[in-house]
């Protein structure tokens, strides 16, 4: 059996904190006495002098400091284990399964995760991203939100979210940008062609054109002039703005638009509270999402 015990932990934590017996005493809703009592056998089980006073506060000695500190993280855990029981006990769900369109905007989707687990920090949200245009398998098609391309493929209920630009771009440096013409299909064809996934056909037979299975990839590939890429316009803007990436000076169809939409699972109606906040977080403009990251 351990010697000691999380309350006696805690206390002494919280009489650091607070700096007096009688504080602490207050804030647990205990006599000074027993908050007494129990620091005092705690440090004699140990054997090493955990407080001193300093005037009228209670301080930790270096043992006491460097202790308590190794103690935190398990008070800390101890305490997360009460709060999800308290979920438990109350009903409220304790995860909740997220898919989202690799295409959907980073920034604005890692703010609306922040702003949901501030909200709700004992559900965990599962995320799982997938390729513009792929196949969705049947686990990500139970997922509770999801914000895909095409409606058609999901059962359940929702509507049109955004429209996500692709436009497209090759490296400053590319030979495209030497052409004193605007670019149709014919001089484009000249080039390997940067596609992401099974993303749209843009004019060129699928043989013409270089896949890869991510966007990340498909970026790198353009800015190192393997080919030229019809590219979501803001997950480059900033190569874009720095003029290491250039827009094509095409004949006709500068943007191509590519919806997202937000859609919940049947089953789930009516709403939980954790699944209506987090639509109710996508569906804000963006402005009104902060960007935090």
């Amino acid at each position: 059996m351990h010697k000691t015990t999380l309350e006696q932990w805690a206390l002494l934590e919280k009489v650091t904190e607070l700096g007096s017996f009688a504080r602490a005493a207050e804030e647990t809703h205990r006599s000074q006495s027993s908050v007494s009592y129990n620091l005092s056998v705690l440090q004699e089980r140990l054997g090493v002098a955990l407080l001193i006073q300093e005037g009228r506060r209670a301080v930790l000695t270096p043992a006491g400091e460097l202790l308590l500190n190794q103690v935190k993280p398990l008070l800390k855990a101890f305490s997360y284990v009460e709060t999800r029981a308290a979920t438990l006990r109350s009903g409220m769900r304790t995860r909740l399964d997220l898919v989202v369109d690799s295409i959907f905007p980073r920034r604005r989707l890692f703010a609306i995760l922040r702003q949901f687990q501030q909200r709700y920090p004992q559900t965990q949200v599962r995320l799982t991203e997938v390729l513009e245009k792929a196949r969705i398998d049947a686990a990500s098609s139970e997922a509770d939100v999801m914000v895909l391309t095409r409606r058609q493929d999901i059962t359940g209920l929702g509507e049109w979210l955004m429209n996500i630009n692709f436009v497209a771009v090759a490296h400053r440096d590319h030979p495209l940008f030497s052409l004193d013409t605007p670019l149709n299909d014919e001089l484009l064809r000249r080039w390997p062609l940067i596609q992401i996934a099974d993303s749209a056909s843009s004019g060129q037979a699928a043989g013409d054109a270089w896949t890869f299975s991510t966007i990340d990839a498909a970026i790198d590939a353009v800015m190192y002039q393997v080919g030229y890429g019809w590219l979501p316009e803001e997950r480059i803007q900033s190569q874009l703005d720095q003029g290491i990436l250039r827009m094509l000076p095409l004949s006709h169809g500068v943007r191509r638009a590519t919806p997202l939409h937000l859609i919940v699972k049947r089953t789930l109606v009516p709403l939980d509270e954790q699944v209506e906040t987090l639509l109710n977080l996508f569906s804000q403009p963006p402005e009104i999402t902060p960007a935090t990251l």
